[in-house]
């Protein structure tokens, strides 16, 4: 009797294709087999690009399914960062390789007193297809403006990180929309949306 409980107890975990004792073969809920790489180019970005470089950091560090990184030519970008005299407003994401997304890094919210960092880690956000929430705090990196000038903070929380990661989880999708919203940032406490 012993012995078939031995045997039964072996064979239940080969059954579950897991093994006792030893690691899981199934990676963690947050990864994928592959991760989706999306390449921008800043050279448009004039001061903002020691800024650029730390929101792109911190999304990299926050994130899993998905990789920012430079592109290696400007036509190979699959958003550009610019810097612009109006206010921030970008292309509204999730954006996939080969995508066409737009940055505009907006110095009247500089003006006003607002952080680049932040700024420019926000309208990160917004690529990889995070709304705005104004009425959250100053953690909460996609509430923009609506902590006020004295919020720095530039990085995602786990919850954006966790829906970037849910957006980016099935890796590139073989269909591409046929329109982009585009979201504009009034960091002084309006907010316009447009289709283009």
């Amino acid at each position: 009797m012993i012995k078939r409980i031995a045997a039964l107890t072996a064979l239940i975990p080969a059954m579950l294709g897991t093994a006792v004792g030893a690691a899981s073969a199934h990676p963690a809920a947050h990864a994928t087999s592959s991760v989706v790489t999306l390449t921008y180019d800043a050279s448009g970005a004039g001061q903002w690009a020691g800024s650029i470089k730390q929101a792109v950091q911190n999304w990299n560090d926050a994130v899993h399914n998905v990789r920012l990184e430079p592109a290696s030519t400007s036509a190979s970008a699959d958003f550009v960062y610019e810097a612009t005299s109006g206010w921030p407003q970008t292309t509204l994401g999730p954006i996939f390789p080969g995508g066409n997304g737009d940055v505009q890094l907006g110095q009247q919210a500089v003006d006003e007193g607002y952080d680049t960092t932040r700024i420019a880690a926000h309208e990160t956000g917004h690529i990889l297809g995070l709304p705005d929430d104004y009425s959250g705090p100053c953690s909460e990196l996609m509430s923009g403006h609506g902590p006020g000038t004295s919020c720095t903070n530039a990085k995602p929380n786990a919850a954006e990180a966790a829906q970037v990661d849910k957006n980016y989880a099935a890796g590139t999708p073989a269909v591409r929309p046929h329109h982009h919203q585009v979201v504009i940032d009034i960091w002084s406490g309006r907010v316009l949306t447009g289709s283009r």
